[in-house]
């Protein structure tokens, strides 16, 4: 079994590689800045390196065309956040065309290799963001929110090759992107009390990846904040 992973060297990622490589999967991981890290996973997991912008059309196509998986995480996305008032934009525009049109380029050039196969899984992360909203986040949460409307739309239009579409909606993950968010002041809010961990929206990921009766899902990995 093969997958493809954008956006691996970040923390949810880099987990989800762990955990696909502990099951025997052959693993394609897909980055952008982050050289070092995506270098000591190629040599961690045995991995083969793929390297793009995620709005760079063009490159995508050329480097997928040849590429038959059996599972797709779309994972890349960044933020750039600002109230409305103040996002400009340049701000709207790099979110958007990352999140959305990125997530539509790779999987569109990994489409015929699956149609021909008559299988496959496409995981799309998305976020609680993009069914609740989230202050100062318009542009992020329009991005992951369109995405779960791709997600049902693609469930519809690939059932007829045994493609199932699904999409996960984390919660507050330890990463990088929350850092700087006070744990304490969301507990009360999170029914678990706690933020999440990466290994455990990996696991939901697999998970989703092989439910082969599972399709137009949105999966919350929110400690129970959203339900």
């Amino acid at each position: 079994m093969r997958v493809l992973i954008t956006g691996s060297t970040g923390a949810i990622g880099e987990a989800a590689a762990k955990a696909f490589f502990d099951k025997g999967y052959e693993l394609f991981l897909h980055y952008h800045h982050n050289e070092q890290k995506a270098q000591e996973l190629k040599e961690r997991f045995n991995a083969s390196l793929l390297k793009w912008d995620m709005r760079d059309h063009e490159t995508i196509k050329k480097e997928l065309e040849n590429l038959s998986v059996d599972v797709l995480v779309n994972n890349a996305a960044i933020t750039n956040d600002a109230h409305i008032f103040w996002m400009d934009d340049k701000q709207w525009s790099s979110v958007i065309d990352t999140n959305l049109n990125g997530t539509y380029y790779v999987t569109k050039a990994l489409l015929p290799q699956m149609i021909k196969n008559k299988k496959g899984s496409i995981v799309n992360i998305v976020s609680i963001s993009g069914l609740i909203g989230n202050l100062g986040q318009a542009n992020y949460a329009a991005s992951k929110g369109a995405i779960i409307a791709f997600t049902k739309t693609l469930c519809l239009d690939l059932a007829r090759f045994n493609i199932r579409v699904n999409a996960l909606a984390p919660g507050i993950i330890r990463s990088n992107m929350s850092k700087d968010i006070d744990e304490k002041s969301y507990q009360k809010i999170i029914p678990l009390g706690r933020f999440g961990e990466p290994e455990e929206v990996a696991e939901a990921i697999v998970f989703l990846s092989e439910a082969k009766y599972i399709s137009g899902e949105v999966l919350n990995v929110s400690g129970g904040m959203i339900r």
